[in-house]
């Protein structure tokens, strides 16, 4: 949800949107899963990043369209021949041409695989994403081949040959905008490219966003290559099944929706006997910038050699054989371990929740070429670098690598010890993704109001912890002492009975004497007492491990509710899951009793539904990733096995078409909300108390990341007002209408004296830092007026523009500028160089249509210039 909405920004969720999406993109469940199956909702495919994230929402890989984790469509095809035949193996489309029949599908921490039969042949179709995670530079890489493997079943010789192609919706946040296409093929390469018409980089932020800057880049070897096409994205298809590819279009181009054109690569026929025959393509996406960390554009980790996109796909390419057999090796040994821990279920979910966790994020490099990774909020709230949900998604990656570990604390504790926090506690999250320019949440940087202070405070503490455990010094944490010893003392007042406030299951509300909240302080202020003995702090460790023990004993009494303990100190007959307890054997901390543990698993084992654990007595509703921690408690097998099957359950059977959810029902197995989120990296959890799997993972460590540089600072630049907003000045007027207007409605000369007047700003709902002149509270509004532009344009000048939610300008009938997502005050939107090109001195017309979908909405909007600020001295 939206930054002011007047419900919790996390809690209210779009589940009618969801039943839509899962109804028109996603398939019925189909057979019931065997006694080890692990069906997921949706399959991952291509699972990179929040943006390059492709996912298969049915059983069969041939029986629907592929789709960005959103549920918008982002159509993937592949077609193959078979002695003149055409199969589909992948998409919905053409459907004229069949299905060839899927017999298995297997999901691995880097690979999903699909088997198929037909017409005297067996193939084998693997997704495989190199996320390695002991390399950031592999791991970071936004590449995904694809494998062709192909043997004859009738023991004659077949001839086949091979489509891929990709739909230019992969490139565009809606199907409506432009795209072109090219050519790009080089180095041994047959390549074509894709990319928005506008490339807006880095303008967009929020949560239901798709990318729409960079290339979408389709690889094969040349030699294998047959052909290269450009051209809707179904005739492509239809052109392959016929006499092939030929041209469908030009080899560079562009047209005005993206939805109407793809790319796709022919590859060379090949006979197939009985020994398998392999064939390989990537599919790749350069975002040239990804992250704005404090208002500097960051690139990619994977460039931080100067790497361009040629450089990608070149190395790629030479390293596919030794990449597929690293990334079986990894699985292999992976699987094995989690196997070992909780069994075959088990270890199937937790390659699920491998792909889902490292695709809600992004690794770019700081100025010292170092790792920073920042986590999103997908379908929750659309936040960055948020604490309570790389609090849990922590386990997968301090289970794996000290330096992954780290590159999701470093941005966040730079922003947290700079001079613009000024709480006592630690933050909630650094903006909206892929703008991490400072906290939005709650209140932000402004109010108290909506924070998580015992959350937060307690989640760093015992995260900093949990890094000094693996490396075996706290050396980390004392980059960021004074910080911690501020949350520590914080806890130290308010952390054993906190007050009514949020915790991470925010959905839930605000509450009082929180006994799972008390119980994470606990546990962090004997993890900060651990830190301190680790640094020689032998004084304060003990006062810290003191006090812990002694809040502890106090908690076994006061929250003791008869045969289980309860939800909330001051609430007899109430019971929550304690899932922050874990932390007390992993890191040794000797804080509770286990005939504590012992009594609770007991109750939980009372307490299941069909599907899962409730969270607490309020609702039957769950969080995934929090059963699996409370599974770990008592380290039973039994009792671990007892509640991850109803999650197997819930993911098998769940009717929701979507990449598994963490928030779900356990009566019915509806997802709540949250679709892809990266908190699924707890599942690791239960590895963390196996010592001997921590460190060997850990030792293996290549990245070995260190020297980060500090937060970007930033120089606020100075404007000077052009044209004011109605923000700035009152009696801005503008014609408007909410009614969709026909015609040309943005051109110079267009008719709008039927419209009506009105003064700037228009809105409803209380968005913050507006002024609400003129009531507009529909879906979308059109708006125009006349400017006076100075007899000298500057060329540094720049939309001055607040706009909630996605806006397109156009000036003297020419597109001038677009912006996606929502602001919460005037920003600066660049003007296209046809835009600016467009201006002239003395009159213009301007006109903007603003879209808005949910929550509170505004429009205004001014044009300054725009002026490097100076520097402050400190």
């Amino acid at each position: 949800m939206k930054h002011h909405s007047i419900l919790n920004p996390k809690a209210v969720l779009l589940a009618a949107s969801t039943l839509s999406l899962t109804l028109a993109h996603g398939q019925l469940r189909q057979a019931p899963a065997g006694e080890n199956d692990v069906i997921p909702p949706s399959t991952p495919l291509v699972a990179c990043d929040p943006y390059f994230s492709i996912w298969s929402p049915g059983d069969t890989l041939n029986g629907v369209e592929t789709t960005h984790w959103t549920g918008k469509q982002h159509q993937l095809t592949s077609l193959v021949k078979i002695d003149g035949q055409a199969f589909r193996v992948m998409g919905a489309t053409p459907l004229a041409t069949p299905a060839l029949e899927q017999k298995s599908l297997t999901v691995l921490p880097t690979r999903t695989i699909y088997t198929f039969e037909g017409a005297g042949v067996s193939m084998s179709l693997t997704f495989m994403t190199p996320a390695l995670p002991d390399d950031i530079s592999l791991l970071s890489r936004p590449v995904t081949y694809l494998s062709y493997e192909f043997k004859s079943t009738d023991g004659k010789p077949h001839d086949v040959s091979v489509f891929f192609g990709a739909s230019g919706e992969l490139t565009v946040n809606t199907p409506d905008q432009d795209v072109t296409w090219n050519d790009a093929s080089a180095d041994g390469l047959a390549v074509v490219r894709m990319g928005s018409k506008d490339q807006p980089v880095l303008q967009k932020k929020g949560d239901d966003q798709r990318i729409d800057w960079g290339y979408l880049y389709l690889a094969a070897p040349e030699g294998d290559t047959a052909g290269r096409a450009f051209g809707a994205p179904n005739e492509l298809g239809i052109a392959f099944a016929g006499n092939g590819l030929g041209q469908q279009k030009g080899a560079k181009g562009e047209a005005d929706r993206a939805d109407g054109v793809g790319a796709g690569l022919e590859l060379k026929s090949f006979q197939v006997g009985n020994d398998p025959v392999s064939k390989w393509a990537m599919i790749a996406y350069d975002d040239i910038y990804a992250i704005q960390f404090n208002r500097k554009n960051l690139r990619a980790y994977w460039r931080k050699d100067g790497w361009e996109a040629k450089d990608l796909l070149a190395a790629s390419a030479k390293e596919f054989a030794e990449l597929s057999k690293r990334c079986e090796a990894f699985d292999t040994e992976l699987m094995a371990d989690m196997e070992k821990i909780g069994g075959v279920k088990y270890a199937k979910l937790a390659a699920l929740s491998y792909r889902h966790c490292f695709a809600a994020g992004k690794f770019v490099a700081d100025d010292n070429g170092q790792p920073l990774q920042f986590s999103k909020e997908n379908h929750s709230n659309g936040c960055i670098a948020t604490s309570d949900v790389f609090y849990p998604m922590a386990p997968q990656f301090l289970l794996l690598s000290p330096s992954l570990a780290k590159s999701f604390l470093a941005p966040f504790m730079e922003y947290a010890k700079s001079d613009r926090w000024k709480f006592p506690f630690a933050p909630h999250d650094l903006g909206t993704y892929p703008h991490a320019n400072g906290q939005v949440y709650g209140g932000g940087e402004k109010t108290e109001h909506d924070q998580m202070p015992v959350e937060e405070s307690g989640n760093l503490l015992l995260l900093m912890a949990a890094l000094a455990q693996m490396e075996g010094n706290a050396d980390y944490a004392g980059l960021y002492w004074s910080r911690l010893e501020q949350w520590a003392e914080y806890l130290k007042k308010e952390g054993y009975d906190p007050a009514n406030q949020l915790c991470t299951d925010d959905f839930a509300g605000h509450m009082a004497h929180n006994v799972n909240l008390s119980a994470k302080a606990i546990c962090a202020l004997a993890a900060f007492g651990k830190l301190c003995d680790m640094r020689g702090e032998k004084e304060k460790a003990a006062e810290y491990t003191a006090l812990a023990k002694d809040f502890a004993q106090r908690w076994v009494k006061e929250a003791k509710d008869g045969d289980h303990y309860r939800l909330a100190f001051d609430r007899p007959g109430t019971w929550s899951q304690k899932y922050n307890l874990v932390w007390d054997k992993i890191l040794g901390l000797g804080l509770f009793p286990d005939e504590v543990l012992r009594t609770e698993m007991d109750f939980y084992l009372k307490k299941q539904n069909a599907y899962g654990l409730p969270l607490d007595n309020r609702r039957d509703y769950t969080k995934l990733d929090w059963i699996v921690w409370t599974a770990s408690l008592t380290q039973d097998r039994s009792d671990f096995e007892a509640l991850i099957a109803p999650i197997i359950k819930f993911v098998n059977e769940g009717p929701v078409r979507l990449p598994m959810g963490d928030w779900y029902d356990t009566v019915n197995a509806r997802k709540e909300g949250f679709t892809a989120r990266p908190v699924v990296g707890g599942v690791f959890l239960p590895a963390l108390y196996h010592k001997d799997l921590w460190t060997k993972w850990a030792s293996r460590d290549v990245t070995k990341a260190k020297g980060w540089a500090p937060m970007p600072e930033y120089i606020e630049p100075v404007l000077t007002t052009i044209v004011p907003s109605g923000i700035e000045k009152d009696g801005i007027v503008w014609s408007y209408t909410t009614d969709r207007p026909e015609g040309e409605w943005f051109a110079t000369g267009y008719d709008d004296s039927k419209w009506k007047k009105g003064a700037a700003g228009f809105g409803a709902g209380g968005p913050p830092n507006a002024k609400i002149r003129t009531r507009w509270n529909s879906s979308d509004i059109w708006v125009r007026r006349e400017i006076e532009m100075p007899s000298s344009i500057p060329d540094s000048i720049q939309l001055h523009v607040y706009f909630d939610e996605d806006i397109e300008v156009f000036i003297n009938g020419v597109r001038a500028a677009a912006a996606g997502g929502f602001v919460t005050d005037l920003s600066l939107v660049p003007l296209l160089p046809e835009g600016k090109a467009a201006l002239k001195p003395g009159k213009n017309v301007i006109a903007v249509h603003c879209k808005q979908t949910t929550g509170g909405q505004y429009l205004d909007l001014g044009i300054v210039d725009v002026k490097p600020g100076e520097k402050k001295s400190k």
